[in-house]
């Protein structure tokens, strides 16, 4: 095969221009030529195949071309990802391998060889490389996996079509198994060339062997190893066979009456299966069938209890499914025996004696016929006749009669009628009957009380009838005057008479009569009858009058009438007589002549006249007829009815008390006939609704209901009454009582000390009573609230509590309880203000402040006044007022109810300006005060005061001390003590700094001490020379048993010849040594004196001390310090004034509404839960004051028990005028102070 030019070149281009392509390393001596040819092969899609090209063409370009498309020498064959050439091409190798084969590469394909030097081109023989594509599915119609439903012998067509597929596959059709014949079948093209689709047809006729197999078509082709299938489900239907009963026993239909008969009715076969159908003589019955698939069988059980009436019945089972031609049966007649359901003895089993009797037997309808025969006890009868007819439901009636004579032994034998049969042998049935022969009584009599003895109406009377022998028993029947007698079949009437029934006691028959005599029983005939025997006996009763009737001429009285009454007793035995009287006052009467009367006995009448009046109605007229021989009376009554108008009873009531918003009720106590036609009530010209309103109504007697009442229903109501007979009128007063309510109580209520004042209460309340007014005094102690100096008045409406003297101790809060027994009592609040001139806390002698005069500083000054009303405070410097529009001046006030306070506060401090004497003074309309305070440099501190000892044991002593004047700046305390006995002093440092207790520990026991308390602060400490700054102190020796002593040391220094020896001594060394160095010492000492002026004051400043002060000073009580844990008591005149410096001051009084701006740095502290109604100066609540500050002056309200105290936040102006001082410098000398800190002499 050689190329054609127009490929030729290109080839040759490509040799030329492809770097890498194949070239043929072989030698040139090898002759060119394919030593391997490609061959013909047929893969199935998706393998892979290689077709083989071995050539030796030296230099030669090599590639593969299909269908004529060259597809190039690239090893990789671009556009042709599934080929590549394979082998190795240096030994001539280029086999084309194609991965995973489809469709597209079924085609002609030849290896060639392109021209070179070495030769001409070479072309291979073109190969054919065949794809297999097997069919994927099969599609099956019906749809493949389902199940179709076939009626046996039926002709049913099914399709089979494949998938795409070459070459096209063949198609077959298995039916249970077995091949289908006769198939037609074509091949058709597929959805792409050289693909092929099989589309068979095969015409199926299904037998009932069929049902549950499957229809199966098969696709097979080479492609395929194994054919691929899709079946179908046949579901074939077919009828059932034959139904068959299946009867208990040998003897088909044959059955007793009343046996339950179970009949299982079986069908086999069929899709569906069976539905089975009982009848009764063709008509269905209703019964219930089952199926059991696994055996393909229909089963139902016909369930009957036989009867008489089923005898020729027949019993059928059908047996048919959805796709039965015809209905198949399978039937059974019933042949069934039965007993006769009854016996029947027909004639009366009752007749005299000696006389025949005539009976017959009778039977039902009975299969087969039974046989009769008698019994009269143990002893047979002959029958007289016998005779059988057809009965029903095919059986036999049977009837046997009987004649015979009885005689008085047969009473009470039976007589049997016996029925029997071969066929039920193991059953008798029987009828019989008791013989009732009857014969007369023999005798009959009455027992009772004897004839004409008298009975007392009441009295219980009781008669017996007896008689013997007799058949039937005697019915012994009663007679009262020829009428039967019968007891009482009314339930409300009394029981008179009981009527006993006939009882038997051996051959004897008795039946009671007890009477419960009554006047008809007199002279009566009771009679007992027995048949034609009788037996009689007469009863005579006394009784009182039957009937007492009254009679009255008029039935409608009114005041003045006249009334004739007549009273008659219509029958009595014995006679009675008759009186009358009215509401137990009696009355002369005229009596009437006898009469005859009913019950044999007596009658009698006696009549009365009288007026009437209103008084008279409602009496009772009251006659009473009464027998002397009983000792009986009997009355009747006659009510009055007399008509008149209303009248208002005694008892009406006039005045009614009702609570406010509880009820009231208006009681009527009126008298009218008849009674009244309507109550009216008005209140204030206003009728009241009958028909009732929100808050009344009017009760059916006449009274009003009121309910929530209120004081505005206080008053007269006026009650109309009215009937046909006239009017009557009434005024009842309703008086409403109500809690009281405080109308007015003045608060506060003032008074200027020593001045009288009333605090006044009035209130409105009902009822007013005279000690319903009452005053509490609110306060803490019991000494607070007593008002034993106070006056209590009360008039009327309104109570005073009168105050004369007054005195500061009585300002408070008081309060008014108004009681007068109705809840809740009234309670008001109100302040007495007791006003006074003011009074500024005094230190003794002067208060010092101290502060850096270098114009950098800041100092405070305190001054505290109390008062009401409220205080206005000036100040001055070296008596000259103080200009507060200096920028360099600023005041703060506070009031906190009668306490007031001024802080006065001096930005840059100068030594020359500043360092001088202010005078504060308070103010108001009744008076003023004032106190001076003086403005000096830092300083020394001063001594301490008041050292004493608070506890002592053998080896320790407890101090305690109340710090002086600071100078200014920080201080602290150092210990020095030294045993007399020993030489040298011991120094203790306390700790912390500002502690004002300390336990010295180390001592020993039974020694004498000296100890010594000196204070410091950077500029030196206050020296020891100063009474009050040392003690001398004896340790108790130890107690034999517990080591320790009990002694209680005393607190103050003791007095004693110790101590008068060394005194000489000191004062001679200190003599001496002043001597010595006078001139050294004193030019020391003008030194530093001059330094300690010049130094600026701290702003520092104890309220403790002040706020004991003014306890001190107001309360006459002694003084507690609550500056430390620990605290001790001291007289007032034990107490020497401190100071302390301003830097550390911490304002304690609560902002007020216009100082809002300065409240920052104070404490907020919760409000009281009782506060004043109004406020007549601007006071602070109670909890901002110290406990104990001002002492009773305002004795408030406390709600709470929590201990009230300062706040202890410190106060920080926004402006920053409390500037840090000395006090945060290290203690130092004097001299090496900064210059600013040293101050000058002023």
């Amino acid at each position: 095969v050689t190329l054609k030019t127009s490929t030729r070149a290109p080839l040759l281009l490509m040799g030329l221009l492809t770097t890498g392509l194949a070239q043929l390393p072989i030698p040139a001596s090898t002759p060119r030529g394919f030593w391997a040819l490609p061959e013909n092969l047929t893969v199935v899609e998706g393998s892979s195949v290689k077709l083989q090209c071995g050539v030796n063409a030296p230099g030669s370009v090599v590639q593969w071309a299909k269908d004529g498309l060259l597809l190039g020498p690239d090893p990789r064959i671009p556009g042709f990802p599934r080929y590549q050439l394979a082998g190795d091409p240096a030994r001539g190798e280029f086999h084309l391998h194609i991965e995973a084969c489809d469709l597209s590469d079924d085609a002609e394909y030849e290896c060639q060889v392109g021209r070179s030097e070495m030769g001409p081109e070479l072309v291979s023989p073109r190969v054919t490389l065949s794809i297999l594509v097997p069919p994927k599915v099969l599609q099956l119609t019906p749809e493949a996996g389902s199940t179709v439903t076939w009626v046996a012998g039926q002709e049913y067509e099914v399709s089979c079509v494949s998938g795409d597929a070459k070459p096209a596959p063949d198609i077959t059709f298995l039916q249970s198994g077995q091949t289908i014949s006769g198939i037609s079948a074509n091949v058709n093209e597929g959805s792409q060339e050289k693909l092929f689709t099989t589309e068979a047809t095969a015409r199926v006729i299904p037998q009932s062997s069929d049902n549950g197999q499957l229809l199966v078509c098969e696709g097979s082709s080479p492609a395929l190893d194994t054919p691929i299938k899709a079946s179908i489900t046949m579901n074939v239907l077919f009828p059932p066979g034959a139904p068959a009963i299946e009867w208990p026993g040998l003897d088909e239909g044959h059955v007793r009456a009343g046996q339950s008969l179970e009949l299982p009715c079986v069908a086999r076969g069929g899709n569906p299966l069976a539905t089975l159908q009982w009848l009764k003589n063709g008509q269905p019955m209703s019964t219930a069938w089952g199926t059991e698939h696994t055996q393909a069988v229909a089963r139902s059980v016909l369930v009957m209890i036989v009867k008489p009436e089923d005898h020729g019945v027949r019993l059928s089972c059908e047996a048919h499914n959805s796709v039965s031609t015809g209905i198949q049966e399978h039937s059974i007649t019933l042949q069934v025996s039965f007993p006769p359901s009854a016996i029947t003895i027909l004639g009366s089993t009752s007749q005299s004696e000696n006389k025949n009797m005539t009976l017959s037997c009778v039977t039902k309808s009975s299969r087969p016929r039974v046989l009769l025969r008698w019994w009269l006890g143990w002893r047979q009868l002959l029958p007289t006749e016998e005779i059988v007819m057809d009965g029903l439901h095919g059986g036999h009636i049977t009837m046997s009669n009987l004649t015979f004579l009885v005689r008085r032994e047969d009473n009470g034998l039976t007589l049997t009628c016996e029925a029997f049969s071969e066929a039920f042998t193991k059953e008798t049935f029987k009828k019989s009957l008791t013989l009732n022969v009857k014969y007369p009584a023999q005798k009959l009599w009455i027992e009772g009380p004897p004839e004409g003895h008298s009975h007392r109406a009441g009295t219980r009377v009781r008669l017996m009838c007896l008689a013997i022998g007799g058949n039937p028993e005697p019915s012994l029947t009663w007679y009262k005057d020829s009428r039967t007698v019968s007891e009482s079949r009314l339930p409300q009437e009394p029981r008179r008479v009981q009527l006993g029934s006939v009882e038997k006691s051996g051959s004897t028959f008795s039946r009671e009569l007890v009477l419960v005599t009554g006047p008809s029983d007199n002279q009566a005939k009771f009679t007992c009858k027995a048949g034609q025997l009788s037996a009689s006996t007469k009863l005579i009763v006394q009784f009182p009058p039957t009937n007492l009737t009254i009679l009255a001429n008029a039935s409608a009285l009114r005041p003045g009438d006249a009334l004739n009454l007549t009273c008659v007793s219509i029958s009595s035995n014995p006679p009675v007589n008759l009186s009358w009287d009215k509401e137990g006052e009696r009355l002369e009467g005229v009596t009437a002549p006898p009469r005859s009367a009913p019950f044999k006995g007596s009658a009698a009448a006696r009549s009365v006249l009288m007026r009437v009046s209103s008084r008279d109605h409602g009496h009772r007229m009251t006659c009473r007829a009464h027998s002397a021989e009983l000792r009986e009376t009997v009355s009747s009554s006659y009510r009055l009815n007399v008509l008149y108008p209303p009248e208002f009873l005694g008892e009406q009531v006039l005045v009614v008390t009702a609570v406010e918003q509880g009820e009231a009720l208006l009681p009527v106590s009126v008298s009218a006939n008849p009674a009244p036609e309507a109550f009216n009530w008005t209140f204030r010209g206003y009728r009241l609704s009958p028909a009732g309103g929100p808050r009344h109504r009017i009760l059916s007697g006449g009274a009003l209901q009121l309910w929530n009442v209120t004081r505005a229903d206080d008053g007269f109501y006026q009650l109309h009454c009215q009937n046909s007979e006239g009017t009557a009128e009434a005024l009842v007063r309703l008086d409403v009582h109500y809690a009281p309510t405080i109308r007015a109580l003045p608060d506060p209520t003032e008074v200027n000390v020593g001045g009288s004042v009333d605090i006044i209460c009035t209130v409105d309340a009902n009822p007013i009573l005279p000690g319903m007014f009452n005053w509490e005094r609110l306060g803490e102690e019991e000494e607070d609230q007593s008002l034993d100096d106070m006056e209590k008045i009360s008039k009327g409406a309104t109570g005073r509590l009168r105050i004369q003297h007054a005195k500061l101790a009585q300002a408070g809060a008081y309060q008014c309880i108004v009681d007068n027994g109705v809840a809740p009592p009234a309670r008001g609040l109100v302040r007495l203000v007791v006003r006074f001139a003011p009074q500024v806390d005094h230190p003794t002698p002067l208060t010092k402040v101290a502060a850096a005069g270098d114009s950098t500083s800041s100092a405070t000054l305190h001054c505290r006044a109390r008062g009401v009303p409220n205080i206005v405070f000036t100040w001055t410097k070296n008596g000259v007022p103080l200009d507060l529009q200096d920028p360099r001046y600023t005041e703060h006030t506070y009031h906190q109810g009668g306490v007031h306070s001024s802080l006065l506060t001096i930005a840059n401090v100068s030594a020359a300006q500043d360092y001088a004497l202010f005078t504060c003074t308070a103010t108001n309309p009744l008076g003023s005060d004032h106190t001076n305070i003086q403005l000096v440099s830092i300083s020394r501190p001063d001594p301490p005061l008041g050292l004493k000892i608070v506890s002592m044991t053998p080896h320790s002593v407890g101090l305690e001390w109340k710090p002086g004047f600071d100078g200014g700046l920080p201080q602290s305390f150092r210990i020095r003590y030294e045993a007399l006995e020993t030489p040298g002093f011991h120094y203790v440092d306390v700790l912390p700094p500002q502690a004002t207790t300390f336990t010295l520990t180390g001592l020993q026991p039974s020694t004498r001490y000296r100890v010594w308390l000196l204070a410091s602060n950077a500029l030196g400490d206050s020296g020891l020379a100063d009474k009050g700054a040392q003690l001398p102190i004896t340790t108790p020796g130890l107690d034999p048993t517990s080591g320790e002593s009990d002694v209680q040391l005393p607190t103050e220094e003791p007095a004693g010849p110790s101590g008068l020896p060394l005194l000489p001594v000191l004062f001679a060394v200190g003599g001496l040594l002043l001597l010595s160095n006078a001139s050294c010492v004193g030019g020391f000492l003008w030194q530093q004196r001059m330094k300690h002026l010049a130094k600026g004051l701290s702003d520092k400043t104890d309220t403790g001390s002040e706020e004991d002060r003014a306890r001190n000073e107001y309360e006459e009580s002694q003084w507690t310090g609550d500056r430390d844990t620990q605290s001790s008591t001291v007289s007032t005149t034990e107490v020497e004034p401190y100071y302390h410096s301003m830097r550390d001051f911490i304002p304690q009084l609560p902002p007020m509404l216009e100082e809002v701006s300065y409240s920052q740095g104070f404490t907020g502290l919760e409000d009281q839960d009782m506060a004043f109604p109004g406020h007549l100066y601007d006071e602070v609540e109670r909890m901002y004051i110290p406990p104990g500050t001002w002492g009773p002056l305002y004795d408030e309200v406390h709600t709470g028990s929590s201990d009230l105290r300062w706040p202890e936040e410190k106060y920080e102006d926004p402006r920053g005028i409390y500037d840090q001082v000395a006090g945060d410098v290290d203690t130092v000398e004097p001299d090496s102070l900064p210059f600013e800190l040293r101050g000058h002499l002023v």
